[in-house]
This record gives structure tokens, C-alpha cells and sequence, in this order.
């Protein structure tokens, strides 16, 4: 229990006794003190001061007094200042924790909920390389499901992989066109980089034909539709859907290839599934909700036979839910899936990471479970978040000008490298040392710099900016880790001290931060946030460099003063390896 669970009772309590009125612990704002006035926690009084009619000068006097006098080993000071009780926490308190969660690595993990949660991330096409956007959203969904287990819940991440359709087809095509055979192998081409090289090549050629026929006299609405690349193109899509051999037979051969070159990127930035589905086998999926939909009076048919939901009435618009010609759309498919889901795993919640562009779209599929009585469409949660673009601007894939996951982890561990050597730190390594190190330097400044922003906004990408040991970035944490681990090394095994001793106010500053650790994962987890981790981590290692640049660990004043000051850097490098631990970063024990 953190100190604000533990004194909120006590203030409902208080409030009984002098009021006579009982008060919901909910009803109680508690913030940390701002730095410029004196206290630890605040209480805001104007939400009472209707209700007990008194002013908040009197309402804070009164309830600071009573708080002091009935609970001294825990209240030590109160001040009021316009309509806000600061209260001082005893240094007793901090103590206690620290002495008890210092050599804690577990500390902020909870029991089990029961709960099971379905994470989906990733989402690729089977016509390209995972690129930069996938990177944030399989940082978001790997990072969300670590904070999820963390908390207590049983989590399954899954991803749905885009193995169908005519982007495919696109690829396929281009690799009949231009590659003479040719394949990952026989070319030294990763998978999934070679069949996405024919996906533009597509492009290239399908541009090339329009020009073309335009030139001979063509419309260009005309020129598109009629372009030979592009009826080849759906031609192999209606044959692939009627199971044609060899249509089938190169598709399987190209998906395996880009799987492979996929497995490589996963494995080199640590994510990983427990389930993997594959859009081949669910396309079909939830026609059958058509029927059920049209007999209860969800959907309607209309005079050309196709399906729809009149969604008027909720502030969106009239969907299509079945085509004319029998087929299904994306939203089906969606339906089907998500009743797949729940009939196997019974998750009380299914996360979708997916970009805002499709913002409408999850709105639309919760709202059609919803309104078929499905019992798992409450638990529907769309984890939204912004593009991330370049300094240069928007990547586009069929142009070519996207940043491939691989290519940009490569130019990070270039950059980790370079900046490393400027700092002239690590003669003494090994190779193997120096590139270990390297690479989580630089996997860590991608997925920190990535993490960092509310998965809601936009953001912009710079390598060089990401690598920095003394701004906001993951470098400049795991510094502060590989330093705290020097200071403990070198401490070796101090004997430690029983300490009654007053805290000092960079002393306690650091503790009152530690022991929010347990509460900002519970936020993390109620907002699907993990850059309120990211910003957490970044302020502890903070205000442990100011506290360590005031106060010396190993050539403390007093015996007591080295006890507390190896139990606060021990307490902070455990948290800092766990809170960055839960943005999949790995913290060096030196650096």
C-alpha cells in the first residue's frame, strides 16, 4: 500500500469524526506538494467547502490539527495555503519503506487479478519489411502487455498478419515480371527486404504503363483501370481466392520468405507472440454474424442484396457490412475474428494497437458487438496512436521512401558507437563487450525515444537526437543505472547499520519518488500509457544525479548516512532496471 492509499482513509475518517458526514475515499484529491511550498502530499479542500460550509483556511487548520494530533508517527507538519493542506509525511515512514523494499527487484509487481488480456500488435503486410511506423506500434503493444503482467493480469500478445489481398498480389506479380527466378538466397537479400523491392517494382512498372496508355490518347481514371500490371494483378487475386495450384504455390513460397526475414527483425528488438493470426484464415470468418445480425434487426439487406448497419443514431453513418456479391469486408473479417478470440483465450479484454487512421473503423466494430450482445465487446479497447514520421516528412511504401525497421536499428548502433567513443569510456572492453553495449544502447534510445510520447500524439524521429547521455532519453538512463551499479561495486559488502537518522530533503525527494513506482504502473495500465514510464524513469535517474552531485554514497558523514545512501542507489537502480525492463529495454551494469 503507497502512503496515499494509507492516508486517505485516515482523512475520510478524520472528516467523519469532525463533520459528521461521511466521504468517499474517491472524493478525495491528493497530489504530491509542489516544489516551492513545504509538505510531501496536498490535500485540495474546495471540493468540501459547499458541502461543510466553511472556508478553506478554516477546513485546513481544522483537519491538519486533527490529522497531527490523532496520527503524529505518521504527521509530522501541516501548512495551509489558499484552499490546499500540505501535509509532511514522517521521516519514520519513508524510512520504513526503504529498509523493507531497498533489496526488493520485485518491488511495484502485483498478485494476480484473474484477468486475461489479448494485446494485438504489429499487423504487417506480407508485401514489405517492417518499417519505422511498425516499430513505435510494436514497442506500444509489446511495452502495454509487460505493464498488463506486471499488474496482475494474464496477457496473451497476439498479431494478425496481412497475408492476403492485392497488395500481395502486387508483389507476386513483379517477382513473375522482373525477377528471373531469383530469390533471397540466391540474391544475399533478407526475405522480407526482397519481396518488398518487388512491391515497388510494381509501382515503378504500373506507373510507367498508365503514363503509357495516357500518352496514346487514354483517360487516366481509364489508363489505371485498364494498365496490363494491374488486370494481371487481379486476375491472380480471383485466381488465389479460387485456390488456383500455382498461383497458391508461389504466394506460400513468398510469404515464407518475407516470415523469415520478419523472425530475424522480431528476435533483433525483442518482440515476441504467444499467437499468431494469419488474415488467409480469417477472411471468411463472421458471415455467419450477417445472418444472426439481419434475423435480430442489427443489419438490413438492401434491394441489391447487400448488408448494412444504420449507425446514424450514434453519430457515425450507414455501414457496409456484406457486399452485394456475397464477400465479405474488413469489418466482418474484424467481427469474426474477434468472436475467434474469445472463444479461445476468454479475455475479459482485447487491446488493438492500431494507428489513429483507423480510429473510425474500431469505433464501428465495437459498437456492431455491442449492439449483436456479444459478450466481449465492452472489453474492446482501441490503443490509438499517431504516425511517426521523419525530420524529412511522411514515409510512403509503394514510393520506396519508407525507413525499414532493420535499416534504422543498424544506423542507431552507428550512432551508439560513434557517441560512445566521444565520451572515451570504454577502452577496457572487450569486443564482444563493445558490441553488446552498443546494441543496447542503441535499442534502448530507439524504444525510449519512441516510448516517450503519449502514444496518442504524432511524432517526429531523429536518430542523432534519440543518442544524447544528457537529455530525455533512454542513454542517459541507463547511464545513471551503469553508474549506481559503479558507486555499489566499489561499496562491495559495507556492513550496514541500523538508521534512525532524519532524512535529508535529496534524500527524501528520492524516496517520495520511489515510492510512486507501484502507482505509476497502475496508471500506465488504466491509461495504456507506457510513456508515463518512460517519463517516470527518466525523473528518478534525474533526482538521483542531483542527490548524488550533493551528497557523497561512499564517503558519507556518518556510518548510518552510507547505510541510507547504498539503500536508496540499490532501491533506484532496481526500479530504473524494472521500469525500463517494462519498455523492453535492457540497462548495462556499466557503460
Amino acid at each position: 500500500m503507497n502512503i496515499v492509499s494509507k492516508i486517505k482513509p485516515l482523512i475520510t475518517g478524520i472528516l467523519n469524526e469532525l463533520y459528521g458526514q461521511e466521504f468517499a475515499e474517491d472524493s478525495l484529491t491528493i497530489n504530491s506538494t509542489k516544489p516551492e511550498f513545504e509538505g510531501d502530499y496536498t490535500l485540495v479542500l474546495f471540493s468540501f467547502v459547499k458541502q461543510l460550509k466553511k472556508s478553506p483556511e478554516s477546513l485546513g487548520e481544522e483537519i491538519g490539527q486533527a490529522l497531527t494530533g490523532k496520527y503524529p508517527e505518521l504527521f509530522t507538519a501541516y501548512n495551509v495555503i489558499k484552499g490546499f493542506l500540505n501535509l509532511t509525511i514522517s521521516d519514520h515512514y519513508w524510512l520504513d519503506v526503504l529498509q523493507r523494499e531497498y533489496h526488493n527487484p520485485a518491488f511495484g509487481k502485483k498478485a494476480a487479478t484473474g484477468k486475461t488480456v489479448m494485446v494485438e500488435y504489429s499487423s504487417p503486410n506480407t508485401n514489405k519489411p517492417l518499417h519505422l511506423g511498425h516499430l513505435r506500434n510494436i514497442f506500444l503493444g509489446w511495452s502495454i502487455a509487460e505493464i498488463l503482467k506486471e499488474n496482475g493480469h494474464e496477457v496473451i500478445k497476439s498479431c494478425i498478419v496481412n497475408d492476403r489481398g492485392i497488395h500481395i498480389c502486387k508483389s507476386m506479380i513483379a517477382w513473375q515480371l522482373f525477377a528471373n527466378g531469383a530469390t533471397p538466397a540466391s540474391t544475399g537479400v533478407k526475405g522480407d527486404h526482397f519481396v518488398g523491392e518487388y512491391y515497388v517494382k510494381f509501382n515503378d512498372e504500373y506507373k510507367r504503363q498508365v503514363e503509357e496508355l495516357v500518352a496514346g490518347g487514354m483517360k487516366k481514371e481509364e489508363a489505371e483501370k485498364e494498365a496490363p500490371v494491374m488486370k494481371a494483378t487481379q486476375q491472380m487475386l480471383l485466381d488465389w481466392e479460387a485456390g488456383k495450384p500455382e498461383v497458391m504455390e508461389l504466394w506460400k513460397k513468398m510469404n515464407t520468405w518475407v516470415y523469415e526475414g520478419f523472425d530475424v527483425t522480431y528476435h533483433r528488438i525483442g518482440a515476441d507472440f504467444q499467437k499468431m493470426y494469419y488474415e488467409s484464415n480469417t477472411y471468411l470468418l463472421g458471415k455467419q454474424f450477417v445472418e444472426d445480425g439481419l434475423q435480430s434487426g442489427v443489419f438490413y439487406r438492401k434491394e441489391d442484396g447487400s448488408v448494412w448497419i444504420d449507425l446514424t443514431a450514434e453519430g457515425l453513418d450507414e455501414k457496409l457490412v456484406l457486399r452485394k456479391d456475397g464477400t465479405s469486408v474488413y469489418i466482418t473479417q474484424d467481427m469474426g475474428l474477434a468472436d475467434q478470440k474469445y472463444a479461445e483465450f476468454r479475455n475479459d479484454q482485447s487491446i488493438y494497437v492500431i494507428a489513429d487512421e483507423q480510429n473510425y473503423h474500431m469505433k464501428v466494430l465495437k459498437l456492431i458487438l455491442q449492439k449483436l450482445g456479444k459478450p466481449y465487446a465492452d472489453g474492446i479497447y482501441h490503443l490509438s496512436y499517431g504516425m511517426v514520421e521523419l525530420p524529412s516528412g511522411r514515409m510512403k511504401s509503394r514510393e520506396g521512401t519508407v525507413v525499414d525497421a532493420d535499416d534504422i536499428v543498424e544506423e542507431m548502433v552507428k550512432v551508439a558507437k560513434n557517441k560512445t567513443e566521444e565520451l572515451g569510456k570504454v577502452k577496457d572492453f572487450t569486443e564482444p563487450e563493445l558490441i553488446e553495449l552498443f546494441d543496447t544502447i542503441a535499442l534502448g534510445a530507439l524504444k525510449f525515444f519512441l516510448l516517450r510520447v503519449d502514444p496518442k500524439k504524432k511524432m517526429i524521429f531523429n536518430p542523432e537526437e534519440s543518442i544524447d547521455f544528457h537529455g530525455f532519453t533512454g542513454p542517459f538512463v541507463q547511464y545513471t543505472h551503469a553508474r549506481i551499479r559503479s558507486v555499489l561495486r566499489k561499496a562491495g559488502e559495507t556492513a550496514l547499520v541500523p538508521v534512525t537518522a532524519p532524512l535529508l530533503p535529496l534524500e527524501k525527494e528520492l524516496l517520495v519518488l520511489m515510492e510512486q513506482y507501484p502507482v505509476v504502473t497502475e496508471q500506465a495500465v488504466a491509461e495504456h500509457n507506457p510513456s508515463l514510464l518512460a517519463i517516470y524513469a527518466f525523473n528518478l535517474a534525474k533526482t538521483f544525479n542531483t542527490f548524488y552531485t550533493e551528497h557523497s554514497v561512499l564517503n558519507a558523514e556518518t556510518p548510518e548516512k552510507k547505510t541510507v545512501r547504498l539503500q536508496l542507489a540499490e532501491m533506484t537502480a532496481n526500479i530504473i532496471r524494472s521500469a525500463m525492463g517494462l519498455l523492453g529495454i535492457r540497462v548495462p551494469e556499466r557503460m
